[in-house]
């Protein structure tokens, strides 16, 4: 079991990893064009297609989850379908933001303060990235399906491919055609739909004979799609919750002068690379928990659950451990002000408890999505969500920046605590 678990999950911690490159890249080569506009476009324009697809990424959830029980089931028929259905689904919401992109380009910079200067040039970043909408979300369809057909390479594949041609033509079109921002952003696009097509080839060789499977009919089956949506509404309105936390985390750090902003910022990394690696045994879970559970192999689903809450629980004494030795020489790597190490110091236990508070919450969140049981984490997060912002509001007066902290372990906590309560009911259901 330990041997299935780390074939799904290493790939897809390879993979969780080489995500944030694409923005890193594009930052690093416009860093080096003379003028800080350029990195406050890339840095705007970057935040809002993060969001875009944050949202959407239920499409890669919802798909995974749905694959491996049909997969478990050796439902060969509805492999094919589901996939279809996926991308289908996703393409169809890329047309709808391609035809709102006007009304959501003026909303969002509405929202954004930034000077005149770089609103002008992520507009730019904004109207070129923007047709990369379709390659992103048709992918999640891809990248989902792999998954729940226990097949995490694929996507490493793709991911790894994307960052090298996205290197390449940016590279390319700022400092061979020279141009700025537009250079970037074309780079950006083409590594997008270099990823898809990709996706789609691996599909072919891999998975081509599953196309004499696939009946448009039973794609666009009233059923099929009522539940299709079901489990995605729940995804959705779950990550709308995640989005909730995560952006009033950032607002509420920035509220309280620059130092604090820093200090969580970089002290928030530390949580982020926990999750790259936590995320890759959440994938694994997804995988062979669905997997199993199409299969009707309660046991087998039992062994998978209990060995994951092993690694999960290595992986929490060990990060807790390095960053304890090593967190402040992680820190002066992201940054020389000593003003803002030496305030990090007062924060810095609670980023060590991130690990043992997050650990349950992660590992659950992928059994539960292999289960298809949506509304349990929908439900686990909004009343995670909810004990945030009271703890925050209740106990900053008495602990300023500490309440910040505070309220998201205990966050991270509750989503874990509750998702355990609703596990065994959700095992029992899955498995009557």
């Amino acid at each position: 079991m330990n041997k299935k678990i780390l074939q799904l999950a290493i790939p897809s911690i390879i993979s969780n990893i080489t995500v944030p490159l694409l923005g890193l890249i594009d930052v690093a080569i416009v860093g080096h064009l003379g003028a800080a506009a350029y990195i406050g476009a890339i840095a705007v324009g970057g935040m809002l297609f993060n969001m875009i697809y944050w949202i959407f990424g239920f499409l890669r959830m919802g798909t995974s989850g749905m694959t491996a029980q049909a997969y478990g089931k050796r439902d060969f028929d509805e492999m094919a379908r589901i996939l279809f259905r996926s991308v289908s689904v996703g393409l169809f919401i890329a047309l709808c933001l391609l035809l709102l992109q006007y009304p959501i380009r003026l909303f969002a910079f509405t929202l954004l303060d930034s000077t005149a200067e770089v609103e002008q040039l992520a507009t730019v970043y904004f109207n070129i990235c923007i047709w990369g909408v379709p390659a992103v979300l048709g992918l999640y369809g891809f990248a989902g399906w792999f998954i729940g057909m226990q097949n995490s390479r694929f996507p490493m594949f793709i991911a790894i491919a994307q960052n090298i041609i996205n290197i390449i033509a940016s590279l390319s079109f700022v400092f061979l055609l020279n141009m700025k921002v537009e250079g970037v952003a074309l780079g950006t696009l083409i590594a997008q739909y270099a990823g898809f097509f990709m996706g789609l080839i691996l599909w072919m060789n891999r998975y081509g004979k599953l196309k004499k499977h696939i009946v448009w009919k039973g794609v666009l089956q009233k059923e099929a799609m009522v539940r299709f949506f079901q489990v995605n509404r729940d995804i959705f309105l779950r990550t709308l919750c995640l989005v909730a936390v995560t952006l009033f985390f950032s607002s509420a750090g920035a509220s309280q002068g620059e130092i604090i902003l820093a200090v969580n910022t970089l002290l928030m990394q530390l949580f982020t690379l926990f999750s790259y690696v936590m995320d890759g045994f959440a994938y694994a879970g997804e995988a062979l928990s669905g997997r199993y559970i199409g299969a009707r192999n309660r046991e087998a689903f039992t062994n998978t659950a209990r060995h994951l809450f092993m690694w999960g629980g290595w992986m929490a004494i060990l990060f807790t451990l390095v960053y304890a030795l090593g967190g402040n020489a992680f820190l002066g790597l992201l940054t020389d002000d000593r003003n803002v190490i030496t305030a990090a110091d007062t924060y810095f236990y609670w980023a060590l408890a991130i690990p043992v508070a997050g650990i349950a919450a992660f590992i659950w969140d992928g059994i539960f999505i292999g289960a298809t049981a949506t509304r349990g984490m929908l439900a686990s997060m909004a009343v995670a969500a909810v004990c945030f912002f009271a703890a925050f509001y209740g106990f900053r007066p008495a602990l300023g920046n500490h309440a910040l902290w505070l309220a998201f372990l205990i966050y991270l906590s509750i989503r874990g605590a509750m998702q355990t309560l609703l596990s065994r009911k959700i095992i029992e259901e899955s498995f009557s």
